[in-house]
This record gives structure tokens, sequence and C-alpha cells, in this order.
């Protein structure tokens, strides 16, 4: 009893002894702390929060009860996991007494999840929480590149993971690795892959710093804790953003994590991941070759089917030199045929102009008759003039008209009279002779209107505009020429 209480000497009022609140609460303290010293206690994380100054304040709690507990600052790196509402955990640390209020904390300096069973309950939740936002839908899932210029690779710099992914990237097809490195476990390790893959995302490309056509987000195998960052929310949102295409390759070939679930390809194994950014250089060049190939021997037979069918096309088609001399032939007689045809048809056109010609009156005659006209119209006009004036003169007496009005008359009459005898000589045959053109007929009066006719007269009468001078044809040898006898 002297050792928990150093002043139990002081009796005040008996035999009970008089105490300070700050000796009890001391004595509480060092009862608490020699009594358990360091313990694991499991419980159910509740009440989360973080303070300002950086300590970590919850309760675990149980079916049985509720024990208050602290982490300080500096201690919240080493915890090991990141504490959350509803995880249940094994906390290590000791208890302690806060004597202001009269309570006592366990103060924790490691954190570890209580066996499979909670952690796969809490991945549980988190996928399909995931799984309702679509995270998981295989339709926003990219497909990755056939041929990519550059890989990204999201691992641990130590360890053989890194290592087999550049030596069969190598083997298979060689393209530059752009690693950036990351813790994969422990404490921090989500928030280190997270940025990675941001960072990654972010890059623009330049020749300094290309951007990553895929990205390989790995490590090794090891136990569900160890595993635990590549199933962190944070994780799985920056892989959900990343618009360059992610393969997953997180433990052996039966691990699953949560990154597998919203990676756009998942792989096994690390070595698996590299096989699949990559192709083998080799298959491509001999794919080729063997299509190049293909392509010649399809080429030739398709240029010896072409070469076939024109043989036959050239076999089908007439004997050309055949059939211009043909073509030559038909015209040739085409040819006989018209220069036979075309005088024939001229002498045709011939004889009906001679037919109409000599259907035609001659033109002395028809001069006579309109001379005979105009002088009966003339004496009938003369006659019906001395009339008019007769019965214009005893009408004078009579009715006194006008001698104005008299002359008036005999002037329009003259006018008239005037414009009958212009029309006449327009149409006389003498006005086109006074232009310089002859009319030549036969002795009998017959006109000749073509060369052929006047050769074949005895003689020929060719009339002018001042008189006649008859002619005697050549014969028929000359076309141009005749012999007058004037």
């Amino acid at each position: 009893m002297d050792e928990q209480f150093p002043d139990s000497g002081r009796i005040m009022g008996g035999n009970t002894p008089e105490f300070s609140v700050a000796e009890i609460s001391g004595a509480i303290r060092r009862t608490l702390e020699g009594t358990f010293g360091r313990v694991r206690v499991r419980g159910e994380i509740t009440e989360f929060l973080r303070a300002r100054s950086g300590h970590l304040y919850f309760a675990l709690k149980d079916e049985g009860g509720k024990l208050s507990s602290v982490v300080w600052r500096g201690t919240v790196p080493r915890l090991g996991l990141k504490p959350e509402n509803g995880v249940e955990v094994i906390a290590t640390g000791r208890i302690s007494s806060y004597g202001e209020r009269s309570s006592y904390q366990m103060v924790i300096d490691r954190l570890d999840y209580a066996g499979e069973g909670a952690l796969l309950a809490r991945i549980e939740r988190l996928r399909l929480r995931l799984a309702e936002e679509g995270l998981f839908d295989p339709a926003r899932k990219c497909a990755l590149p056939f041929l990519p210029r550059v890989i990204g690779v999201v691992t641990s710099p130590q360890g053989a993971v890194l290592h087999d992914i550049r030596t069969t990237i190598a083997r298979r097809f060689p393209h530059p690795v752009l690693v950036w490195p990351v813790a994969v476990q422990g404490e921090g390790a989500a928030e280190q892959i997270a940025h990675a893959i941001a960072g990654f995302d972010a890059i623009e490309g330049s020749l300094a710093l290309p951007r990553p056509d895929v990205l390989i987000v790995a490590r090794g195998g090891g136990s569900l804790e160890d595993l635990m960052a590549f199933n962190d929310e944070g994780v799985l949102r920056a892989v959900a953003a990343c618009r360059i295409p992610v393969i997953s390759a997180v433990g052996h070939e039966t691990d699953t994590t949560l990154i597998d679930f919203v990676s756009d390809c998942r792989a096994p194994t690390p070595t698996a991941a590299a096989e699949m950014a990559v192709p083998v250089r080799a298959e491509l060049e001999a794919g080729l070759a063997q299509r190049a190939a293909r392509l010649r021997g399809g080429l030739a037979r398709s240029l010896q089917l072409a070469h076939a069918r024109l043989d036959r096309a050239a076999a089908a088609l007439p004997d050309l030199p055949g059939v211009m001399e043909n073509a030559r032939r038909r015209l040739d007689d085409l040819g006989y045929r018209l220069d036979l045809a075309l005088p024939t048809h001229m002498r045709h056109l011939r004889g009906r102009l001679q037919s109409a010609s000599d259907r035609l009156p001659a033109p002395h005659m028809v001069l006579a008759l309109r001379r005979a006209e105009l002088a009966r119209v003339g004496t009938a006009s003369q006659q019906a003039m001395g009339a008019l004036l007769r019965r214009g003169e005893a009408r004078l007496g009579r009715l006194r008209v006008p001698p104005a009005v008299l002359v008036s008359q005999l002037h329009a009459s003259a006018s008239r009279l005037s414009g009958a005898g212009g029309r006449l000589d327009s149409l006389s045959p003498q006005a086109v002779l006074a232009r310089g053109y002859a009319l030549v007929t036969d002795s009998t009066g017959r006109p000749l209107a073509h060369a052929a006719q006047a050769r074949q007269a005895a003689e020929v009468v060719m009339t002018f505009a001042d008189g006649q001078v008859a002619a005697r044809p050549l014969g028929a040898g000359s076309r141009s020429q005749a012999h007058l006898d004037l």
C-alpha cells in the first residue's frame, strides 16, 4: 500500500487516509500500466476521428464493451494499416489513464487486420459499392495497343518483379520501359501507387519524357494483408480514371484483388503481364513473311488467270485485218454506186427544171401582152378622162364644181396610173436585160437555159436590151466559146 500511495502516512479524522486527486489519478495510472503492460486487443474500430494535431482517436468495441484508444501522431506512419470505422483489427499497445477526465484508454502503436475473414468482408463491401458505381463495367475498359512504343511499370524497385518484366519485354520485343518505383505494402503504399498511376496519366509526352501507351501495375505474391494496398479505394479510382490502358499483375495466379476487376486487363503473373503488353517480334516477322509469300502467290495466280482470260478474249475477237478489208470493199462499192447515181440524179433534176422552163411563156410574148394591156388601160383611161371631163363640164354648168377640185382629181388619177406603170416596168424582162443580162433562144424563140441545149441548137438568138444578135454554137468539145455572126 505504501508503494501505491507514498503519502499514506497522513491520516485525518481517524484511520481513513486522505489523498489528492492527482495522487489518486497517478496511482490508478501506475496500477494500470504496471498490471497490464503491453497488450493486444481485438475489436472493431468505431468513432474514428483524426485530430488537427495529427493524433488519431477511436474506440475498439466488441459484444461486451468499448475501449477508448489513441494513436499519437509520430506513430501513425508505422501503424501497418489505415484505420477505418467498421474494420475489425488487433491493436497492440499499452493501457493508460487520462486523469483530467477520469478515464482510461489504450495507447496503440500497431494495428493488424483481425484475420482474413474481416479483411474479406471489408473487401466485399468495397467491391459491391464500386460495382454499383460501374467501375467494373467492361464497357468502360480500353483495349490494349497492339504494338506500344513505351511501357510504364508501377512496382517496387527491389525484387524479381521488375527484373522479370524487363527481361520478358527485351526477349519478346525490345521497347523503352518507364518505371515509377513505389512501396507495394505497408503504410502509405496505396497512396504511392495511386499517385504513380495518376502521374503516368498526366504525362503529356515529349522527346525527354514520352507518354506510356500501356501501364503494368505489379507486385509479387504475399498474404492477404500484404496485398491490401491493391484493394484500396484510392488505387481503384486512380486506375478507373487513367486514360492509359492498365494491366494488373498482383500476386500469384490464384491471388485476386480488386484492382483486377477495375483494370483493363488482368495478368496472372508479372511475366504474363509483360507478354500481354508486347507481342513476339520473331512471330510477327514470320507472320509478315508468310503473308508476303501468300500475297505474292495470290498475285501470281491472279496474273495467270488474267492472262488466260485475255487470251480467250483475244481468240474470240474477229480478224481485224479482215474486218478492215471488208470495210474498205464496202466503202469502194458505195463510192462507185455514188458515182453512178449522182449524174443520173442530176439529169433527173435537169429534166424537171427543163419541163418547168418549157411551161413558162416566152419573155417577148409576156412583154407584148403587158404592152397591149398597158395600151388598153391607157386608152380606157383617156376615154374615161374625156368622159369625166365632159360630165364635169356638164355638171359645172349645173353644179358649178370648182376647177381646183377637178385638177386635184386629175392629179390623183395620174399618180395611180404612174404607179401601175412602174409596177409593170419592174416586172418587164426588158428591165432585167437593161442590167446587163441576155436572153438566149433558138430560132423558134424557145428559151435556152442550159449550155447543153445551146450546143444542140443549130443557131441561137441572144436578145440584149438594145437589140438581138444571132450566133452559131461551137462543137461539143468547147463549152465556153460561141461563134458570133454579127
